[in-house]
């Protein structure tokens, strides 16, 4: 059996508070191979800082700790922000929330693209623009030479969000963390969106992290689910098997959302007190 991509054991990020320091992502651990893994849960479960801290991207005052955090046998919490730089974008790419707003706003979009391309590896000026416009095709953008020219502020949210994607994936990296990529888009452009990295992650063999609070959308897309509660993952599962999830929290999360022909008078509130402590 291969070697997991991402082994991730008791990791624990805390932040300090007027009452003492606050642990938001309480002893978690999963393994990642080249596969497509989900984590949902409410928002303030930890999801976004678990993604961060694969990427030493959590400053200080807070503060990072686990007893194994290490890809493809490169451990992670040991390596200087130098050495960090070489791995971030090359190996491992992050889409952030919103990633539209994570823009340049003063340089185009091909000056942004090339820049995480030639960041990491030396081209000729000639392959890095091919780059660029083949990256452009793989995300369906149409007329990719114009796109390529425009600046941020000129293309709407759902190209932005495609550009963001080609952005990260342009270095070929082993593994994309996508924390919430289409929270600001509408439902059609979502799936749309969805489709593009799901079909780049699957050609070209990496493993990837979906994070998200629609358990619907997680288990159309990846293989494992992690549900997680207050900094914990409270249930494992399957993405094919979610509706027969056991744990309370993970009940509640699956009674509380709507469907095309609800005939509920009103959606149930979830009952934190049966999984109070867990």
């Amino acid at each position: 059996m291969a070697a997991p991509l991402l082994t991730v054991e008791n990791l624990r990020v805390s932040f300090p508070t007027h009452t003492g320091r606050v642990e938001v992502v309480k002893g978690l651990s999963f393994t990642l191979g080249r596969e497509r893994l989900g984590i949902v849960g409410e928002s303030g479960s930890g999801k976004s800082m678990t993604g961060r801290s694969i990427l030493k991207l959590i400053r200080k005052p807070g503060e990072v700790t686990a007893d194994m955090l290490e890809f493809d046998g490169v451990d992670i919490l040991s390596q200087s922000e130098k050495q960090m730089r070489a791995i971030r974008g090359a190996r491992i790419s992050m889409v952030m929330q919103d990633p539209k707003f994570s823009l340049n706003p003063v340089m185009t979009v091909g000056e942004q693209i090339a820049e995480a391309l030639v960041t990491h590896q030396k081209l000729p000026r000639r392959d890095v623009q091919a780059r660029i416009i083949e990256m452009l095709h793989a995300v369906r953008i149409n007329d990719p030479e114009r796109v390529a020219k425009l600046y941020p502020h000129e293309v709407s949210g759902g190209m932005g969000q495609r550009i963001m994607i080609a952005m990260m994936l342009i270095p070929e990296p082993e593994l994309l963390i996508a924390d919430e990529p289409t929270s600001a888009l509408d439902v059609s452009v979502q799936a749309q969106v969805l489709d593009i990295i799901d079909e780049l992650v699957r050609n070209k063999g990496m493993g990837l992290i979906l994070i998200s609070h629609d358990l619907n959308l997680v288990s159309r897309y990846c293989d494992r689910i992690l549900v997680m509660n207050g900094g914990r993952v409270v249930e494992e599962c399957a993405a094919g098997q979610l509706e027969n999830a056991q744990h309370p929290y993970t009940r509640g999360l699956l009674a509380a959302m709507p469907v095309i022909n609800e005939t509920r008078d009103e959606l149930p509130v979830l009952d934190r007190t049966q999984w109070a402590g867990t």
